[in-house]
């Protein structure tokens, strides 16, 4: 057994289900990484600042999940566009050469993929499209942290202008029209409506070109329920789009297979999840900077991505 001499591992509460040290241990092995080891460690927003301390020089990088995406923002330097634009992170970059004595901390860079990696699973599901098959707005349910990466990610999408955000709490996250507004240049581009008002629902996804559900668990079923009609099987609607489930586990949800059902195209958390990782990988270790032109290596085609995507299927 090799000496494990730099440590990285995904944070958060609870973090039993999470597939990351799958992901990330695959890319240590296709890239011949010898004393690189990825963990879990279950972390609350109390535990973060006692875990942080209680780190070694051999710690390279950590993944942070629900709820920590913020509380590591005191603890770190936004280095990326969205991490500075969102105040949301799920990547921290640890440099123990310019490391706090003080504090006993090293500096820790911080930077948001997630939104690459919504961004990623649109352009790997739709690569073969036809551009004109669906509208041009994008639906995001949900309005918490993932959310807020959802609707940065649709402002980047070619041929996506305007963005929906349903949510039981309408308005609840101030932020999402200014996000909106500056993304896609004028403020009319943002609408929010309520999870129960179905007609206003229904209107919205059936025009989707892209719809990203953000919400937990099993509370996409009740929007399940309300794309079937009253015999629950004949669809209310046609959609045209894609929709991205960020849940991977059920796999499917029902979500994914109502929409499957009414005929759209539907993916699930799984593809953000490769998405989001791979950019992480490449942080970690060293081998991007997360500003050199031409954007993130090996996105999704390379032999490091290949082989992470197929520990990830045989893991689900």
């Amino acid at each position: 057994m090799p000496t494990i001499d730099h440590r990285c591992a995904v944070l958060g509460k609870p973090i039993a289900h999470s597939l990351s040290p799958v992901l990330h241990n695959a890319a240590y092995r296709a890239l011949g990484l010898e004393g690189w080891s990825y963990g879990r460690h279950e972390v609350g927003e109390e535990d973060l600042a006692p875990f942080l301390r209680s780190l070694d020089p051999t710690w390279a990088g950590l993944s942070l999940t629900m709820p920590l995406k913020r509380t590591i923002q005191p603890y770190g330097e936004r280095c990326d566009r969205w991490s500075r634009e969102l105040g949301i992170s799920n990547t921290a970059v640890l440099d123990w050469d310019a490391s706090d004595a003080a504090e006993g901390l090293p500096r820790i860079r911080l930077y948001n993929t997630d939104v690459a990696g919504i961004a990623m699973a649109y352009g790997e599901a739709t690569r073969h499209d036809d551009p004109t098959r669906a509208g041009r707005g994008a639906v995001v349910i949900g309005n918490g942290n993932t959310a807020t990466s959802a609707v940065a990610a649709c402002t980047t999408i070619p041929g996506i202008d305007r963005i929906t955000v349903a949510a039981r709490h309408p308005g609840r996250n101030t932020a999402l029209a200014g996000l909106a507004a500056r993304g896609f240049g004028h403020a009319d581009a943002y609408a929010e409506i309520g999870l129960d008002d179905t007609d206003a629902l229904l209107a919205a996804l059936g025009d989707a070109a892209f719809v990203v559900s953000t919400i937990p668990g099993h509370a996409g079923d009740a929007v399940a329920d309300r794309l079937a009609g009253a015999d629950g099987h004949t669809a209310r609607i046609r959609p045209r789009g894609l929709l991205l489930d960020v849940v991977y586990d059920p796999r499917p949800t029902r979500l994914m297979e109502a929409w499957r059902a009414a005929g759209g195209q539907a993916i699930g958390g799984e593809t953000m999840l490769l998405g989001q990782a791979i950019p992480q990988v490449l942080l970690m270790t060293g081998a991007w900077d997360g500003e050199t032109a031409g954007g993130v290596p090996d996105a999704g085609t390379g032999p490091m991505a290949q082989a992470m995507r197929a520990a990830l299927e045989e893991a689900l």
